[in-house]
């Protein structure tokens, strides 16, 4: 992942603090991270958006920034599976090794 700011990792634990408190009995962390999944696509959708001057801009960029969203979604999914594999026993506590 590239270089981040020293919030970075604060801003997403508040992310994921947040949807963790969305599970529920009624809610399973599938659904949580449905939505959750769907609000990130949304604000990148907003932000990338909000840089261009128009919608024609926006359009020719389109296929550009799905591919640098869909790259850097990939990267940091594959560091995270890699972490939680690596460090089974730590974070599943509740499960059986």
């Amino acid at each position: 992942m590239k270089q981040v700011d020293s919030t970075f990792y604060k801003r997403a634990d508040e992310h994921i603090h947040l949807s963790n408190s969305q599970v529920g009995e009624k809610i399973s962390k599938g659904m949580v991270s449905a939505s959750f999944m769907y609000s990130v696509a949304r604000y990148n959708a907003y932000v990338s958006v909000s840089s261009f001057n128009s919608s024609k801009e926006a359009l020719e960029a389109k296929q550009a920034t799905i591919e640098y969203f869909m790259a850097e979604y990939k990267q940091m999914l594959e560091e995270n599976l890699d972490d939680y594999i690596a460090n089974y026993a730590k974070y599943m506590t509740h499960k059986k090794i």
